[in-house]
């Protein structure tokens, strides 16, 4: 297919988009985002963690460095976002809140699965390993 990569480069920017947004948000109301993690019974003192998760995560998706490991530690932030803050299923809105979460997971597991794509720091990096182990390699005349 002509488009497969630029497609899962739009892809993982889609995917990292929210949460690069999200961690310098998350930065730049510090107290704010502790105080909320609290009011759910979730120690403020994990939002380096968050952050970290967030926005380190994403840019690695973003730029597809490390993209499996990044897509699964995002896979399970999803989750557990997904279980502590918006598990009140009686509300709509955080029910639909928490189908989002579940859904954006199953984005991450196919990256996990699948990979970055081509368009890719990881792809690059697997490329150029490739080409020097090719190199490296005795002719067999």
């Amino acid at each position: 297919m002509a488009f497969r990569d630029p497609l899962a480069l739009l892809a993982r920017l889609l995917l990292a988009w929210i949460f690069i947004a999200e961690g310098l948000a998350k930065i730049r109301d510090y107290a704010g985002t502790a105080e909320y993690m609290q009011s759910y019974g979730v120690s403020g003192d994990l939002l380096p963690l968050v952050i970290l998760t967030e926005f380190g995560g994403g840019l690695l998706v973003a730029s597809g460095l490390w993209t499996r490991w990044a897509a699964l530690a995002l896979a399970g932030f999803c989750c557990l976002t997904a279980l502590f803050f918006h598990a009140n299923y009686a509300d709509p809105d955080q029910f639909i809140q928490f189908q989002k979460n579940v859904a954006i997971a199953g984005g991450f597991l196919m990256l996990v699965a699948f990979g970055p794509g081509y368009w890719s720091l990881d792809g690059l990096w697997a490329r150029r390993e490739a080409a020097g182990a090719a190199a490296r390699e005795p002719d067999m005349v």
